[in-house]
């Protein structure tokens, strides 16, 4: 747990205490992802924000639960969706948290299970550690890159906690994952013809970026808008399982970008 200021720029930070910090975002994003079922049970409403993207009660108060243990666990700066949304600036720094509270609230409020909730760590541009829990499945995925090149990545569920790794892809072709809202993109269609794909899934959310990490799926390009929060939590998932996500042009997706803006992206499994 870091009870310090940020580390200076070529310090390397202690496996230790980053562990520390993984169960601490696992341990909320658990709880988050409870209290996000809860409120599911119970009913809900969802509304509108500025941008037209759809909010929830479930957003709002999964994000204040995260928000309040991630503020007394830790000293990093915290940069989340529904703040952002409502305009509350944060200084970043070298180092600070990315938290969106549930990814994927169109598939939510139309019932679907394709849900998740994302807590990843960012130090110099980097996403080095997260959490992705998926509140439907019972499931949730722990990732951590250390700077001396040690790597976790984990699935827990009723069943245990075991390790989990990218595949190399079969010999007939690529299993490919999409975003359902761009499942017909001419640009998505131009690149996957150029693929090897013997199979493509649409679905919605993070789940897409989990799959690849435990060796289900093998690609998920994406050519459409993401925000940060979208992508640090499982994007270190999917490079601590061996994986990767990177621009088009092979060049890292990096963070602490202007608006918080990603541009288009493709995570990828094994070669």
């Amino acid at each position: 747990m870091i009870v310090g200021p940020a580390r200076p720029p070529d310090a390397v930070p202690d496996p230790g205490a980053d562990d520390a910090l993984l169960g601490l975002a696992g341990a909320l994003a658990t709880q988050a992802a409870a209290l996000i079922l809860e409120i599911r049970r119970g009913g809900f409403r969802t509304t509108f924000k500025d941008d037209r993207s759809p909010v929830t009660e479930a957003d709002r108060q999964a994000e204040a639960l995260i928000l309040a243990g991630l503020r007394a666990g830790s000293q990093v700066p915290v940069v989340a969706e529904e703040e952002a949304a409502a305009g509350l600036a944060v200084a970043a720094g070298n180092a600070f948290w990315l938290v969106d509270p549930l990814d994927g609230t169109r598939e939510f409020a139309a019932g679907s299970d394709n849900f998740t909730v994302n807590i990843g760590l960012v130090r110099q541009g980097r996403a080095v550690l997260g959490a992705v829990a998926l509140p439907a499945y019972g499931t949730l995925y722990l990732g951590r890159l250390g700077g001396d090149g040690s790597r976790v990545a984990l699935r827990r569920d009723r069943n245990g906690e075991e390790p989990i790794s990218v595949r190399t892809p079969p010999a007939d072709g690529l299993s490919v994952l999409a975003s359902r809202h761009y499942a017909r993109d001419p640009a998505l269609l131009a690149y996957l013809g150029q693929q090897r794909v013997a199979a493509l899934g649409n679905i919605g959310s993070a789940v897409k970026f989990v799959r690849v990490a435990e060796g289900v799926a093998d690609l998920y390009p994406r050519l459409g808008p993401t925000m940060e929060w979208d992508t640090a939590a499982p994007q270190a998932v999917v490079e601590a399982a061996g994986g990767s996500v990177t621009l088009f042009d092979g060049s890292p997706l990096r963070y602490g970008k202007p608006g918080w803006i990603n541009p288009h992206f493709v995570c990828r499994g094994g070669p």
